[in-house]
This record gives C-alpha cells, sequence and structure tokens, in this order.
C-alpha cells in the first residue's frame, strides 16, 4: 500500500533487525486516533501486527512493523514468526497450496500491484519462505562425529545420492555468484574431538580489535622513533600470518607464544627499508634521486650508531666516491644510476644492518611481549564472561571419537557458546550493515546471503538462527582486524582464484577443498581458514597446518608470506608420505626467483611433483580479497608478477587425477584474463609497469607489493 494512502506511515526508515527480532521502526498509526488500532490477539501484537486504518480504500488492514508485511484479511500465526526466525529461514508455505501467493501463507490474498509499490527511501526486505523437511534426515554435508548420524567414509552410492539433495535456496539470489557450495567434499580424514578454543562473543572481538589496533600504533611509532621510517607495508599482517606458524598460544589472532619470539619475516621486512625505502623506479630523476637520499642516509646512520672503524671507513669512503659520481657524471642513464645503487647497497648495507640490528631486533621483541600481553587481558576477560555465564571452561567433557575414516566436517567447539547480545542489521542499497555498539561492519547482500547458506550448511547449535547476526558480526570483525583498515590494506592476503579457475579445477581434477580460505572468499563450502573460533560456524575445517586429510583433491593458494608456505610444503610432503589413498595438491605460489624462495625450491625439487607449470605476470588475475564490499568492476585485479602452478601427488592421487596435456590446457584456457581486470593495488610510487626497474633484489620488494598476488588465494589468510 503506497505512502499517499496513510501519510503517517514512517515506512522510510530502515529496518532494524536483531537476533531477538526488535526493531527501530515504528509501527504504522490511524489517521483518526494516531494510535495503532488494537483489535487483535496479543500473540499477534507480540510478533509485530497492527491493525491500521486506509484512507484511500477506507477499511482496515493489518500491518508488521518487523516485516513491512501488509494484509487485508486476518494474519495468522505460525508460518513466519519473526521473534524467533527473524530471517525467515525456517517459514514454509501453507501445505497443499503452491501458488504464487503460497509466501502469504494460510491462503492469505496478495494485495493488489498498485498497493505494493514500495515506499521512497524504504529499505525493508523480504525474502521467499524456504521449506525445510520435518526430519533432517538427509543433511547436506557430513556432520560432526559427535552427533548421531555421522557419516562414514565407506559408505553406499545411494547414500551418498541421498546426502546430495541440496536444501532450498538462499532468501537473496545475487545475480553474480563467485562460489559453488553445490559441490561435495571428497576431501577424507579421522574422527576428530571438538575443538577447545573459547566461543566468539561480540563483547570480546570489540576488545579483541581495539588491542590488535592499539599494537598496531605502537608497532608505528617504534619505527618511526627508532629507525625514522614508515612501517614496511603490510608487515604487521604477514606477521600475524607469520607467527601463527610457530605459535603455540590460545589466541585466535594475536600470537603469544612462539619460538623465537625475534619474528624473521617482520627483522627482514624492517631490514629491508633501512636506511631508506627503496621502490620501483621508471624515471631516470627518480634514480639519481633516490641514489642520493641513500647515500646520505646510510652516512647519517654509520655516524649516529655505534659502528666499528673499519665499518665507518667502509661506508665513508663509498658514499663519497658516489657523491663525487653524481657530481661529475651528469649524462648517466637510468641503468647507470641503478647500477650504481646496487653497487652502493652491497657495500654498505653489511655495515648498515649491523648496526640497526640491536634496534630492529627490539622492535620485533617490544611487539611480541606486548602482544602476550594482550592476548592475557583478552582471555581473562572471555573467562569472567563465560563464568557469569554459568559456563565452565575447565574439565569440558569432549565426546570419544572412534578410530575412523569419515568425509571432512566443520570444525566444533566443545565449550559452549555464552548467550548473545543485539546486533542490529539494515540495508542499505546493496550491503547489509551489522552494527554492536556503535561499532558497523558491512557486507554486500550478496555475500550476506552466501554466510547464510553456509552457517545453514555448518552449524549445529543454532537452528533458528539466534546467534546468526552475532557471529557475522564477529566474523567480519575479525578479518577487518586482521588485515587493517587502510585503502587496499590486507586485499592482497585474501585474494582468491578467479572463478573460471576454480570450475576448471573441479572439472578436470577433482578439486573439491581449499586449503587457505575465509567465508568471505571460499568458493567451496569446505576449506580450511585462520580463524576456527568463529570460521567453523561457517563451514571452516579449522587451520591447515593442524588439518591431516588422508584422501582427496585440494586446491592451495596460500598467503603469500615465505615462513608460512615454506611450512606448508613441509606439511604436504609428510601428508603425500603417510596416505596410500590418492591424495592431491594443486599450489600457487608466487614465481619469485631472485633468490627463489624456499617454498618453491622445496617443490620443484620433490619427489612427489608430477607436474608444473607457469602463468606470466600481466597475463592472469586474481579475486580481491575486499570481494564482499566492493563494486563489481573493481573484484578482479591483474597479477604483477608470474605464478608457479605445481602438482603434488602421491601414486594413487597421480593415476586418479592426473595432469594430461589435455587437462593443463583446460587450465590455462580458464586463466585468460577476462579483460576487465584493474591493475594491482599499491602505493602510487610503485611503477608495475615497468617489470625491469629494480633497485633491490626481489625479495627486498616482496614485502612492499601489495598484489593479489600478494595474498591468500585462499585464499585467504589461513593458516
Amino acid at each position: 500500500m503506497t505512502s499517499e494512502n496513510h501519510e503517517i506511515l514512517t515506512a522510510d526508515q530502515p529496518t532494524v533487525m536483531s537476533p531477538t527480532g526488535s526493531t527501530s521502526q515504528d509501527a504504522p498509526l490511524s489517521p483518526s486516533t494516531s494510535k495503532p488500532i488494537q483489535e487483535l490477539p496479543d500473540e499477534l501484537i507480540q510478533a509485530g501486527w497492527s491493525k491500521c486504518w486506509s484512507k484511500r480504500e477506507n477499511r482496515a488492514y493489518y500491518f508488521n512493523r518487523f516485516t513491512n508485511q501488509s494484509l487485508w484479511e486476518m494474519p495468522v500465526l505460525g508460518q513466519h514468526d519473526v521473534i524467533s526466525d527473524p530471517l525467515g529461514l525456517n517459514a514454509a508455505p501453507a501445505s497443499g497450496e503452491v501458488t504464487a501467493d503460497a509466501g502469504l501463507g494460510n491462503g492469505q490474498r496478495k494485495r493488489h500491484a498498485s498497493e505494493e509499490t514500495p515506499q521512497p527511501g524504504s529499505n525493508s526486505f523480504k525474502r521467499p519462505r524456504v521449506e525445510i523437511p520435518a526430519t533432517p534426515t538427509t543433511p547436506t554435508v557430513p556432520i560432526s562425529p559427535s552427533t548421531p548420524g555421522v557419516k562414514a567414509w565407506l559408505s553406499t552410492t545411494d547414500e551418498k545420492q541421498g546426502q546430495s539433495s541440496a536444501p532450498a535456496p538462499a532468501p537473496y539470489r545475487p545475480s553474480v555468484v563467485y562460489w559453488d557450495l553445490d559441490i561435495q567434499t571428497n576431501a577424507v580424514i579421522r574422527e576428530r574431538s571438538p575443538a577447545d578454543h573459547l566461543p566468539p562473543h561480540p563483547e570480546m572481538e570489540l576488545l579483541r580489535a581495539q588491542l590488535t589496533t592499539k599494537l598496531r600504533q605502537h608497532y608505528h611509532e617504534l619505527c618511526s622513533q627508532r629507525e625514522g621510517i614508515e612501517p614496511p607495508r603490510e608487515s604487521f599482517n604477514r606477521w600475524l600470518l607469520e607467527r601463527k606458524v610457530a605459535d603455540k598460544g590460545l589466541d585466535p589472532l594475536l600470537p603469544s607464544e612462539c619460538d623465537p619470539i625475534i619474528s624473521p619475516s617482520m627483522f627482514r621486512e624492517i631490514m629491508n627499508d633501512i636506511p631508506i625505502r627503496l621502490s620501483r623506479i621508471k624515471y631516470k630523476e627518480d634514480a639519481r634521486r633516490l641514489l642520493f637520499k641513500y647515500s646520505e642516509a646510510a652516512k647519517k646512520m654509520i655516524d649516529s650508531r655505534n659502528a666499528t672503524p673499519e665499518s665507518r671507513k667502509v661506508v665513508k669512503w663509498n658514499v663519497e666516491d658516489t657523491m663525487s659520481w653524481l657530481r661529475r657524471d651528469h649524462s648517466a642513464s637510468k641503468e647507470d644510476y641503478m647500477d650504481r645503487l646496487e653497487h652502493l647497497r652491497k657495500q654498505c648495507g653489511p655495515h648498515v644492518t649491523e648496526v640497526a640490528k640491536d634496534s630492529v631486533e627490539g622492535i620485533c621483541s617490544k611487539i611480541y611481549h606486548i602482544s602476550a600481553e594482550y592476548v592475557r587481558r583478552i582471555r581473562q576477560s572471555h573467562l569472567k564472561l563465560l563464568k557469569d555465564c554459568n559456563i565452565s571452561v575447565e574439565g569440558v567433557d569432549k565426546t570419544e571419537v572412534q578410530d575412523r575414516l569419515v568425509y571432512c566436517y566443520p570444525i566444533r567447539l566443545a565449550i559452549q557458546s555464552p548467550p548473545q547480545p543485539r546486533v542490529e542489521l539494515h540495508f542499505e542499497n546493496d550491503m547489509a550493515c551489522l552494527r554492536y555498539k556503535g561499532e558497523m561492519v558491512k557486507v554486500n547482500r550478496g555475500h550476506f546471503s552466501k554466510l547464510e547458506l553456509l552457517y545453514r550448511y555448518s552449524c549445529i547449535d543454532d537452528p533458528r538462527f539466534e546467534k546468526f547476526l552475532c557471529r557475522v558480526w564477529c566474523l567480519i570483525k575479525r578479518y577487518q582486524v586482521m588485515f587493517g583498515s587502510g585503502v587496499n590494506e590486507g586485499s592482497g592476503l585474501q585474494g582468491a582464484l578467479p572463478v573460471a579457475v576454480f570450475e576448471a579445477l573441479n572439472k578436470q581434477f577433482g578439486v573439491t577443498f581449499e586449503c587457505f580460505a575465509s567465508p568471505l572468499n571460499c568458493y567451496f563450502k569446505q576449506f580450511c581458514s585462520a580463524c576456527p573460533d568463529i570460521d567453523g560456524f561457517f563451514g571452516s575445517r579449522g587451520p591447515f597446518l593442524s588439518f591431516s586429510p588422508a584422501s582427496g583433491s585440494f586446491e592451495a593458494n596460500p598467503p603469500f608470506c615465505e615462513e608460512l608456505m615454506d611450512t606448508m610444503v613441509k606439511h604436504f610432503e609428510d601428508l603425500l608420505e603417510r596416505s596410500s589413498e590418492p591424495l592431491s595438491f594443486i599450489i600457487f605460489v608466487p614465481e619469485w626467483r631472485n633468490p627463489p624462495t624456499p617454498a618453491l625450491t622445496r617443490m620443484e625439487s620433490s619427489r612427489f611433483r608430477r607436474h608444473q607449470m607457469n602463468v606470466p605476470a600481466f597475463e592472469h588475475e586474481y579475486r580481491s580479497g575486499s570481494q564482499h564490499v566492493c563494486k563489481r568492476d573493481e573484484m578482479y585485479y591483474k597479477a604483477v608478477h608470474g605464478t608457479a602452478v605445481i602438482f603434488l601427488q602421491n601414486n594413487a592421487g597421480f593415476a586418479k587425477w592426473e595432469p594430461t596435456t589435455e587437462r593443463i590446457q583446460e587450465l590455462l584456457l580458464a586463466y585468460k584474463v577476462s579483460g576487465h581486470s584493474l591493475p594491482s593495488p599499491g602505493p602510487s610510487s610503485t611503477s608495475t609497469g615497468d617489470k625491469d626497474s629494480k633497485p633491490a633484489q626481489e625479495r627486498s620488494s616482496r614485502s612492499q607489493d601489495n598484489s593479489p598476488v600478494d595474498k591468500t588465494a585462499p585464499d585467504t589468510t589461513n593458516i
């Protein structure tokens, strides 16, 4: 019914929902009384229904302030209880009726088209009803072994076919879909007990976000005060990933128990920017200016630090020689300047590193110890919250599991989840906005629908979706904090393969599982990710480095952190060595050759390597790590360096998924750039178009590239 029929309606306010079904929108009022005509049973009033008056039709009608639904007839409860089911996921059409009006339930007449014109500015939303079977005897994915009905690996063909029956479609169907959640898994694991992670809670996630932001600020201040440089781009994000390789602490994000405490990744990246940060050069004048700045900075550092007489002598002599050359030769080319800079770095670099070593190690150590203290504070607050909710953490009774093989299933938590607070939801155009205590996170409606589906497939402790909005808020906040809030920051570390490549991997090589992903950027519904405590509710199988499949075909596109990639390859080889069942890993890593990374060298010499192909730089693309919030025309970015695709398979895996010429050709064809991708995001001072201008070794510039290849192509940040 249009606004001209009842001017006093306030439908132009956005609908704000919480898991309990509460809303901030006022109910429509009668023009004569300015109050709702309350002639309804109490249960209908509690469900949001009011009896109002239509001026145009001169008759009463019924309006639901929770759903913006309008009816001429008296509504009937039971079809959509917005109090217990705010998202309408359990609503079913009236029995015996399969008509266009079935969504109204109980044969209620749909209003005329002219009466359903949406009011200007309204952000209300309606979702089609989803039919849920009365007895879920055929789950979409294998459920936890701790629950009756777990599906063993060696099952009959009929059981597999019965299991593949997909549930009803998502309430919102995006126009472009970047995932396929109907693909069933072929990954096989041994049953495992529920994990003992503390269950997520918005209050704890807000505290973790605040402390992580403070830790980033400490890092910025230490780099500025002690070394006079800005923190290397993305180095804090890569530090979080690299530390999780060795961390035995209890926090899912911040490291607290690592050996050694000095991070090789952070130390290397800070040292690469001392005495000044080097970048790719496009013009001759820029090369000359950079050479001059490096000379001055090296001399200043060696004079102000506690250097040996030999170091002072070597650095000063080389700097004076360079300055003399700059004053004497004005006709040098860009290549001459770059060669001179490289020579100066080789001569002065070791001495500069020696005098800066203690200071840089102090930065790394300080950040680690602050992080450990923050973890202690977060855990104390979390345990207090659980204690206030009468939830015991000590001596949690874990369900015993059998020593048998089953198809992989999402990770479960052994500790009961506490009651969740109110999280408000409203829609702004195509974005779903979730707010808790003034902190808003956003996700586009397509990915919000995806999270609903993943939650329905994977979560077993919240069948009525009462905790859904809180867990979505925690999920998005976690990844937002993990990768920072700067422009394009973290996009590379969450990048994903193009959809066409995933389709080819599944069709040609039977891939059904991503080793590094997140609920936001996964293509399959089975994946490993970095944050098991929150991601498990959306399908994560936990961190990959603690995931041990016995069989299956896997895609691995890790965050491009050297320590993480090296540990990943060791894990692959251990799994292939132990299993006699078909096991295959297709790995996507950057083709860094100057010098080559340990992971790349190890894979190329592995006895499990069956095939390797290289995709040239600028001739392929990645899906943005910000795909859940970015515009469609910003979805893809060109890779600024080559990608090595390596097949590691045991004998059974090679026999089943052999990388034949035809299959490889199909994969390469899928990798062809679509033509709509953008240049790789990064600082404006970096020229990605001049591939030959490298003032430092390739390793030095790796930490500064923010290409989607500097990503997790998880797929996202997962360990």
